[in-house]
């Protein structure tokens, strides 16, 4: 009656262990995408829903001083650097649980010399004392055999884990070549400005040299003269400013490249002009995005690594097989130490079956479980900043074209009002007063026009970034 109940306990066990592995294998088999993906991005004559560019979109700038500098940020950067010892160690820790596929193999030999002590028996004075040598050497080995995917479920979790590595060295890529083009873009936006800056400060000292000129001749009030110089000053007082602004620019890129300052600053200093950032933007559709960017890449691994951590888990509740066995020799005299009869051997199949052990498997499922929702809601939501990320990219390069346009128009007209109440001050036919005005106007026109120009770039550039762009599978 017993051994009746023992043996419907165990039977009850195993089909409840198989049921509750087929409720999770079910619930694994779950969608990852919360919602479907929009079907295309909103409607622009700036961008092309066709394959963008993956690897060196910075190259469409045509600037080949950004080109190196990004080479050298590839090549350098501490950043990148630890994501790719990263992706070592996960290789690693791949290959370790790769390792439970095959046997282990221990080799152990020894040599023994013992002897009995005479004082052990009752007439311990003639017992004679027992010494014994003998040598041994011994082969042993414990192979479990995977028949309900233990090894297995671990092993597919360690590889996505290292697939996910190697995404998030993509991502850091990614977002390495997008900061080190935004902070050129930066510098030379500054540079720009500094140049702006130049150029009105040498056309508010001609209109100063003019002030002077018609005051020491009784044509124009000191408070001319004041004014003009109080504009001039100003504008010089802006440069060291924008001079401090660029210094520590170029300071951020040489750390972004792996450098030192000193190794950038003469590469640098001198100004150029802002990349071209007029551009039809190849964007591609939304649906894209699950492969051009890396960080959902990488949230889709993870999700597939937890998935197997579920499997591995629930393939606690079933027995595991081990063949176990050992192979050697033994032997008193070293001669005859490899002859047959001094073969020793043990082969040894065993089961190991876990009937019950608290709530500890079935809970480590549940935590298995629950990582896993986690990592799927994770997943989702990087979906969502990424869709997000491209559509505000893509208003925010579209409406800086339209900014930049008009503060084009804007900067003509501002040097047409300097010219015309100019000429009308010299001929004593307005105020110096219009003159001041136009000077200040035109200067903030201009400054406002060079911000919006390297703001485009900068927008284009998170663009390239919010697609994926920026890296290519190794």
């Amino acid at each position: 009656m017993v051994k009746k109940i023992i043996l419907l306990s165990l039977i009850c066990i195993a089909l409840s262990n198989v049921w509750l592995y087929a409720q999770d294998k079910r619930d694994i088999n779950q969608k990852y995408l919360a919602r479907p993906l929009p079907q295309d991005w909103a409607a622009d004559t700036l961008f092309l829903q066709q394959q963008p560019v993956e690897e060196k979109w910075w190259t469409e700038l045509q600037d080949q001083q950004l080109d190196s500098i990004i080479g050298l940020a590839l090549q350098n950067n501490q950043d990148l650097l630890v994501a790719a010892d990263r992706i070592r160690a996960a290789r690693a820790a791949l290959s370790i649980q790769q390792g439970y596929y095959y046997p282990n193999l221990n080799l152990s030999a020894g040599w023994i010399k013992s002897q009995s002590s005479r004082q052990t028996g009752r007439e311990f004075n003639n017992s004679p004392a027992v010494g014994q040598q003998y040598a041994t050497g011994e082969l042993s080995t414990n192979w479990e055999f995977d028949l309900f995917g233990s090894i297995r479920n671990r092993v597919k979790s360690s590889k996505e884990q290292f697939r996910a590595t190697q995404e998030e060295y993509n991502a850091v890529r990614v977002s390495l070549t997008a900061q080190v083009a935004t902070a050129y873009a930066d510098l030379r936006t500054l540079q720009q400005e500094l140049l702006v800056a130049q150029k009105n400060m040498a056309s508010q000292q001609a209109i100063l040299h003019i002030t002077e000129v018609r005051y020491n001749t009784g044509l124009a009030s000191q408070l001319d003269v004041s004014q003009a110089k109080s504009v001039f000053y100003s504008t010089k007082a802006s440069i060291p400013s924008i001079e401090a602004a660029i210094r520590q620019q170029i300071n951020a890129l040489a750390v972004l490249s792996g450098l030192y300052p000193s190794d950038l600053y003469a590469t640098l200093k001198d100004p150029r002009p802002i990349p071209d950032y007029m551009k039809i933007v190849n964007i591609g559709i939304p649906a894209n995005l699950l492969r051009q960017r890396p960080d959902i890449r990488s949230a889709e691994r993870a999700v597939a690594a937890a998935a197997a951590s579920v499997g591995a888990a629930k393939s606690d509740y079933f027995p595991k097989f081990y063949l176990k066995g050992s192979i050697g020799f033994a032997a008193r005299d070293m001669d005859k130490f490899f002859d047959h009869n001094s073969l020793t051997y043990q082969i040894a199949p065993t089961m190991s079956w876990t009937l019950f052990q608290g709530r500890q498997l079935t809970q480590a499922t549940q935590e298995a479980k629950a990582v896993l929702d986690e990592n799927i809601r994770q997943y989702n939501q990087t979906v969502l900043t990424a869709v997000q990320e491209v559509d505000n990219a893509m208003a925010s390069y579209s409406n800086a074209i339209k900014q930049v346009v008009a503060l084009r128009e804007l900067v003509i007209q501002g040097e047409i009002t300097l010219k015309l109440s100019l000429d009308l001050y010299k001929r004593g036919l307005a105020t110096f007063q219009n003159v001041l005005d136009a000077q200040r106007s035109l200067l903030s026109y201009q400054n406002s026009l060079v911000s919006a120009q390297g703001g485009a770039l900068s927008s284009l550039i998170e663009l390239y970034r919010a697609v994926g762009g920026g890296w290519q599978m190794d």
